[in-house]
């Protein structure tokens, strides 16, 4: 057994159950659930230009360290270039963002971030006004 970098790896949930580590990369073709953690500086580390959203689940953001924002595109306007607040988390606070939601993240000051979600049928945005 090693120990494994969690900002250059990535871990990959197997469906018996097993679990392997990976060198981080963000692609379509990720199938299952993966497990990244990430350090985000500033709101462009957060591809503040677009919304996201995952089809293939549901996302559970977790913050380690510092303040991140997440904010939902309201679903009665599209267009809306900043979208709701839903959550302010803070070091030791998860949010779970629903299976097929537009969101997006702004970062309030440099943070570690965990994120477990399906990235096949992730599909990006951009926001009006960019």
């Amino acid at each position: 057994m090693t120990a494994v970098d969690l900002f250059s790896s990535m871990f990959r949930l197997g469906p018996a159950g097993d679990v392997r580590a990976e060198e981080r990369r963000m692609s379509p073709d990720l199938d299952g659930w993966t497990v990244m953690t990430l350090h985000v500086e500033e709101d462009a580390d957060a591809h503040p230009e677009s919304w996201e959203q995952h089809t293939d689940g549901e996302e559970v953001l977790c913050v380690l360290t510092g303040a991140v924002r997440v904010y939902f595109r309201r679903e009665e306007e599209p267009e809306d270039a900043d979208g709701e607040l839903v959550a302010r988390l803070t070091p030791g606070t998860a949010c779970v963002i629903p299976r097929g939601r537009w969101h997006r993240t702004t970062i309030e000051e440099p943070s570690d971030i965990m994120a477990f979600s399906r990235i096949a049928g992730t599909q990006m945005e951009r926001r009006t006004g960019w």
